[in-house]
């Protein structure tokens, strides 16, 4: 009788244990299902859109840029940033757009023009940038080959 007695309260300690552990489990589970909830509504914001930087003075130095989203749960649809471009940029190629050049080429005599061309090195705050680029700019003082003739006459007359 007393191990009758023995097996029933090892069997209710047992079932009791049992029970203990079900109920942490599923409160973990509850706990956890909570959590994607959230982050579901985090992830109904869009992307950030950056407007070019604006110079505060100038076509250089420190500036601000509009930063908008779209979202119907997003507590901030719109913010400003502070920003910089770099004086020494080529700005005719927008000024978040950084080139490294190669040498000069030869004179076109046709056109008095020499060119190079630029591959994008650098692009600021994701800026939409050409990849490549080709400048021009004037020769500068064109030397003409002189005849022949005259330098033969010079000598033949002294």
């Amino acid at each position: 009788m007393q191990q009758q007695q023995q097996q029933r309260r090892i069997f209710t300690a047992a079932l009791l244990a049992l029970v203990f552990i079900l109920a942490a489990v599923s409160t973990t589970e509850a706990g956890k299902k909570e959590k994607p909830e959230k982050k579901a509504k985090k992830s109904d914001c869009g992307e950030w859109q950056w407007s070019v930087c604006v110079p505060t003075s100038g076509d250089c130095g420190l500036g601000t840029r509009e930063g908008t989203r779209s979202g119907a749960e997003c507590k901030q649809t719109t913010k400003t940033q502070k920003c910089k471009i770099p004086c020494n940029w080529k700005k005719q190629f927008g000024a978040e757009c950084k080139y490294q050049f190669q040498a000069w080429g030869e004179c076109d005599l046709n056109t008095a023009l020499k060119t190079r061309t630029g591959n994008l090195k650098r692009a600021l705050h994701n800026a939409d940038c050409q990849k490549t680029v080709t400048i021009s700019k004037p020769c500068g003082k064109l030397t003409k080959p002189k005849p022949q003739g005259k330098f033969h006459l010079l000598t033949a007359t002294h």
